[in-house]
């Protein structure tokens, strides 16, 4: 509690993003296999999505699942999608008790029909719900994301509906699967890992970044308070000066 009790409620992240890394070390150090890493990992995503409730995060965007991710052995992609089931099912309830409204960006289509159903499901049940909206990027891509982004402009273009000088940074925005969000003001990744693996590369141009060698199972609400502790630590200028901060 020492931690929460230090953080400024005024000067939270609207939105926080989470590369969860780290579930196949944490099982190998256990002596089981990735699987069950993966299992553990849903109990660091239910604190943290309750911990965001506790302090005032509205957004959270978890990278659950990457287009880079089909290419790990079948046996880990088949039961990570059995998992994901599973647990969408299992924590929809708690999710809405708690105000939780659940949306997904991604190919949501090149998932398993089972997941797509399950997944609808939840949005649908949560829908009406505003303390927290919890993100799955699922099948996601930033390349993918862009991509697409940019064919939907190019198609406008072609069809003569749209002037190429009139493509601006605004049009993109809104052609990405994030249309709906506010871009994340904190990234955290877990494992000590220090990149972010294709991951929202426009909506972070901004964001800042935190860094963490815990592995995302044992990655818990002290975990998170630091991170938002570290944020608020940070001096953010968007290009500026301390000076002209200070003076505006």
């Amino acid at each position: 509690m020492e931690l929460l009790s230090q953080i400024d409620k005024n000067n939270i992240p609207k939105h926080v993003a989470i590369i969860m890394d780290g579930n196949g070390r944490w099982a190998k150090q256990q002596g089981e296999n990735r699987v069950f890493g993966h299992h553990e990992g849903v109990n660091s995503v239910r604190e943290i999505v309750e911990a965001c409730g506790e302090i005032g995060v509205k957004y959270l965007t978890l990278y659950a699942f990457s287009t880079e991710n089909w290419n790990r052995p079948k046996e880990e992609v088949d039961a990570l999608m059995e998992l994901l089931v599973a647990t969408i099912s299992m924590e929809t309830p708690n999710l809405n008790q708690k105000g939780v409204r659940l949306q997904a960006i991604g190919d949501i289509k090149s998932l398993p029909l089972s997941c797509q159903k399950e997944l609808q499901e939840s949005i649908d049940i949560t829908s009406a719900n505003s303390r927290v909206t919890l993100i799955l990027a699922l099948s996601y891509s930033s390349k993918w994301e862009i991509t697409n982004a940019v064919k939907k402009i190019a198609e406008e273009v072609k069809s003569g509906k749209l002037n190429p000088d009139d493509i601006s940074s605004k049009m993109i925005e809104n052609n990405l699967s994030t249309i709906n969000y506010p871009d994340p003001e904190l990234m955290i990744r877990t494992s000590g890992e220090h990149r972010i693996s294709n991951f929202l590369l426009w909506q972070l141009a901004y964001a800042e970044f935190y860094f963490t060698e815990v592995l995302w199972p044992d990655f818990r609400k002290q975990e998170f308070y630091k991170a938002i502790l570290a944020y608020q630590n940070r001096e953010r200028r968007f290009g500026l000066t301390s000076e002209q901060l200070t003076t505006n």
